[in-house]
């Protein structure tokens, strides 16, 4: 593997990061506050402008082509300033994947070139169900054949960004006889169908300027082309992108709590204690230097998911890793960096406050922590 970024990749890293931090950070705070929405609409626009919400979308569907590293890089850069916006980026470069991947031809003209143009402010993943979480085979949402449609029926939990997605992958049981996880396929479903309805955003304990949705679909009827990847191929579908996902909120995870140890860091060189400044005591010095290093060895197993994947190399077990280390030590960098500043980092007056609340569902979404170490531990003991 090679562990320096090309000029290429640099460059998009340094993009995102100036982007952020001159953009985005600015309206990160009123974006927890539920406000600034149209700012972050606004951001999202130029984001899509720069190439960052089809990263590794090939240039013919106007993509950017630069590949799963390049992608890493700059959303760790957004995380640092908005998590929230990150996270918009990072499942609407999911979504786009997807379609990429398994979509037909027509389904990648039609939808692709509206992603990564900003033409749709995001994509939405309909996976998650009230009793199909870390067990999406359990999903109850079914679709039907009528004719030349499809009829889907059921609901959606969990949804990032629905309220204002363009278009939604849903998966859904479209064969009731099938094996478990067998009858299940993936549909491709526009805004504004006839009977699909996204309800008010949940209010949640962090990045709440990331809107996120339950998602009905009461007879929604969408036309027979909306299938996407051949009917019972959805659960296979489903599975080998989370993998990808995991590297995303990997990516997301390092880029907060990056932040987090670099404001805390800084703090400490300004903040005087018993006469001298606090970044001289020894015991803040080892909190700082472990928390440092467990963050550079999270990058570097995001950095080889992130070039297997790019190489076409098997990457779930290195995704599973990079997301079990990177959100499990990125709680934990944000909680020290907290509080190496002492009662300041309580307060909303700090980015800290806000970091630290916005880290914790990293363990949680796109696989949970303990599913991580399932996967993990899956892997190990298969050739035994």
């Amino acid at each position: 593997m090679q562990l320096e970024l090309s000029e290429e990749q640099l460059m998009i890293r340094d993009t995102a990061g100036q982007f952020a931090r001159g953009k985005l950070a600015a309206n990160a705070e009123a974006l927890d506050q539920h406000q600034g929405r149209e700012v972050f609409l606004t951001n999202i626009k130029s984001l899509a402008e720069l190439g960052f919400m089809g990263l590794n979308i090939n240039e013919t569907y106007g993509g950017s082509q630069a590949g799963v590293i390049a992608f890493s890089v700059a959303l760790s850069e957004i995380a640092g300033s908005c998590a929230a916006t990150a996270v918009t980026m990072s499942v609407t470069n999911m979504v786009a994947e997807v379609i990429q991947a398994v979509g037909s031809e027509q389904q990648r003209q039609t939808y692709l070139p509206r992603l990564c143009s900003g033409e749709y402010a995001a994509g939405g993943f309909c996976l998650t169900e009230a009793g199909a979480g870390s067990d999406p085979a359990a999903m109850r949402t079914t679709a039907v054949k009528e004719g030349d449609s499809w009829v889907l029926n059921g609901s959606k939990m969990f949804i990032s960004s629905a309220e204002y997605a363009g278009v939604f992958i849903v998966w859904a049981v479209s064969d009731s006889a099938a094996a478990r996880g067998k009858g299940i396929s993936c549909f491709l479903v526009e805004a504004g169908a006839e009977g699909l309805r996204v309800a008010a955003a949940e209010d949640k304990m962090g990045q709440r300027g990331s809107a996120t949705n339950t998602v009905y679909f009461d007879n929604c009827r969408i036309p027979a082309d909306a299938l996407m990847g051949g009917e019972g191929q959805g659960f296979k579908v489903a599975v080998g992108e989370l993998a990808g996902g995991r590297i995303g909120i990997a990516s997301v995870a390092l880029g907060i709590a990056t932040a987090a140890l670099d404001y805390a860091r800084s703090y400490m060189t300004e903040r005087e204690q018993f006469g001298q400044k606090i970044a001289s005591f020894q015991g803040l010095q080892w909190m700082l230097a472990e928390r440092y290093t467990e963050m550079e060895a999270a990058r570097l197993l995001i950095m080889q998911a992130a070039y297997n994947k790019e190489q076409g190399k098997s990457f779930g077990t290195a995704a599973s890793m990079a997301k079990l280390f990177a959100t499990e030590k990125a709680n934990d960098a944000c909680y020290t960096a907290l509080q190496l500043m002492g009662g300041a980092g309580y307060m909303r007056e700090y980015p800290l406050e806000r970091m630290s609340r916005d880290v914790r569902i990293t363990t949680i979404y796109e696989g949970t922590s303990e599913i991580q170490r399932v996967i993990i531990a899956r892997d190990l003991l298969s050739s035994f």
